[in-house]
């Protein structure tokens, strides 16, 4: 598991090297290794010199996400699972994204029986979008 040299620190820049890493992340990742106190300052240490930023982190798995076609609340519990509880979703536009996530599985024409319907609102739901973005979608029906 660990190397007789290698520090809390050097294990998580190498991480961070990779990817943006979560601060719980981080913690998650080393906690096998390293005792808990180390862990903290090698992680106080790297937020120091702006090596490791939970606000980089989100910005960066909110955009990840956003291109993947999953919607707000999908992203938003998937953060809050990472320890990121202040993030802002609003620069994105959910309801054309979940319009372009509906045409490119079922094609441009609505559906215009109730089972199919259904489906597709199943689908997006599953996705992460809300209520208010799977209605706008079928809403000229």
């Amino acid at each position: 598991m660990q190397t007789p040299n290698k520090s809390a620190y050097d294990s998580a820049l190498k991480m961070l090297a990779r990817r943006e890493h979560s601060y719980l992340e981080l913690c998650k990742k080393l906690s096998p290794t390293y005792p808990e106190d180390e862990i903290e300052q090698a992680l106080e240490k790297l937020k120091q010199q702006n090596y490791q930023s939970d606000a980089r982190f989100a910005s960066e798995f909110i955009q990840m996400r956003f291109n993947q076609g999953k919607g707000p609340i999908k992203i938003a519990m998937d953060l809050k699972q990472k320890g990121i509880n202040d993030f802002d979703l609003s620069e994105y536009d959910f309801f054309a994204l979940a319009r372009q996530v509906r045409v490119s599985k079922y094609g441009e024409t609505t559906p215009k029986d109730y089972k199919e319907k259904a489906k597709q609102q199943r689908f997006l739901q599953s996705r992460g979008f809300g209520f208010d973005e799977i209605n706008a979608l079928f809403d000229g029906d």
